[in-house]
């Protein structure tokens, strides 16, 4: 099974595939923006415009998640925001037609509760708890200026399963996205231990472009 997890730029996607790789033994993270990043170095700068718009992003994305299907016994996590239906098809759409077993779940949030998560980093605690910083950092401001275009896409019918996220934590969104997959995840660990996982999850992969 693949499991595409769709949201807006910021919106917790990471966060959620690691818990949930964490908690599906044998399962693997997949992120699309990687082949992004790689079609961007092969490019001089001034053509590195959205990579989602490059046709060999959308079928390199189908040929390496499919290749990591066929070859996983576990379940393929991919956070990746994709608000194109086009590019949705060409992407979820295609990879179902080679007959991939695709499960795909928009994490949706009002758009306040995502700008707050952003300027906390963290959609590993409360939100009440999320610690407040002055300023945006670019990749912060890339997400913002596209934040309402994303969740009014991703509202469509075509991104369902659509999940509302605001008032959950990390654990509480992967064991819902899990449900509306028929996957059944072990136990989350301890609350100190769950907070350096996620700490080490954003210092290691938590970007926006």
């Amino acid at each position: 099974m693949i499991v595409w997890l769709n949201g807006p730029f910021g919106g917790g996607k990471t966060q959620v595939a690691h818990e949930l790789h964490r908690r599906l033994p044998g399962s693997v993270v997949c992120d699309p923006e990687q082949v992004g990043y790689g079609l961007h170095r092969a490019l001089p700068p001034a053509l590195r415009g959205d990579f989602q718009d490059l046709r060999a992003w959308r079928s390199g994305v189908v040929e390496v998640l499919g290749l990591a299907d066929a070859h996983r016994d576990g379940a393929v996590l991919v956070p990746m925001t994709v608000v194109e239906p086009e590019y949705l098809d060409q992407t979820v759409g295609e990879l179902r037609r080679r007959g991939a077993d695709v499960r795909h779940v928009a994490l949706l949030a009002r758009p306040e509760t995502v700008r707050r998560r952003l300027r906390g980093r963290s959609l590993g605690r409360p939100l009440a708890a999320a610690t407040a910083r002055t300023g945006w950092a670019p990749g912060e401001s890339f997400a913002l200026a596209n934040l309402d275009r994303c969740l009014h896409r991703l509202r469509g019918p075509e991104f369902a399963e659509h999940l509302r996220t605001d008032d959950l934590d990390v654990p509480a969104v992967a064991e819902r996205a899990a449900r509306l997959c028929g996957l059944d995840l072990l136990p989350p660990a301890g609350p100190l231990r769950r907070r350096a996982q996620q700490r080490w999850t954003a210092l290691r992969h938590v970007h926006v472009r």
